[in-house]
């Protein structure tokens, strides 16, 4: 007798083994990161006196996909330059605060490719080359951002610096202290515009 959750693991099993064949040449075909599989199952767990077969997340996972809601982004999506809509347009403004003299220092990039700084009161605004502007956008185009938390600081640290990015209509506020290589790329390549002290 088939039961819902049994057709449901039946069914995403079938959609799973479709990426698997093998491509025209002989080789296998390389994967498609378009499809997503979603399924829900609201059914009891079998009991154990009727065994039936298991998807494990560990035989579905070797594709590269994750079960966690990040999964949307593909694994193979490789970070794009952001567009730029307009010369006055704020691609990225970056603050950073604290440590132990406690600083107050920014950088914002804008669409025309120049970077203002502001430190200790002084300003500065200098252009970037074709490259640099490039290279930036492109920090800010890496899918991975998507996952970086709003809020990674650790409340037991003191006297460390406090980054607070806003860029693609959110605000990131971070002190480093997560593995967040991502949003560590872009503050590194934003912090060499500062100043140096």
């Amino acid at each position: 007798m088939l039961t819902r959750s049994s057709v449901m693991l039946c069914a995403a099993a079938a959609l799973a083994l479709a990426g698997c064949s093998s491509g025209d040449d002989g080789k296998a075909a390389e994967p498609t990161d378009e499809t997503v599989v979603t399924a829900t199952v609201s059914d009891p767990p079998p009991s154990p006196a009727s065994p039936s077969p298991s998807l494990s997340p560990s035989s579905s996972a070797s594709s590269g996909a994750s079960a966690s809601p990040s999964a949307s982004v593909p694994a193979s999506a490789r970070p794009t330059p952001v567009p730029v809509t307009g010369p006055d347009q704020k691609l990225v403004t970056m603050t950073v605060s604290g440590g132990f003299a406690g600083v107050n220092r920014e950088v914002i990039l804008r669409g025309d490719g120049t970077v203002r700084t502001t430190d200790s009161g002084e300003s500065a605004v200098r252009r970037t080359t074709t490259a640099q502007f490039t290279t930036l956008r492109t920090l800010l185009g890496d899918p991975a951002l998507a996952d970086v938390p709003a809020f990674a600081i650790d409340m037991g640290s003191a006297d460390k610096f406090q980054y607070t990015l806003q860029f693609d209509g959110r605000t990131v506020m971070t002190d480093r202290s997560a593995d967040e290589p991502a949003l560590d790329r872009l503050i590194g390549a934003l912090e060499k515009w500062l100043p140096a002290n």
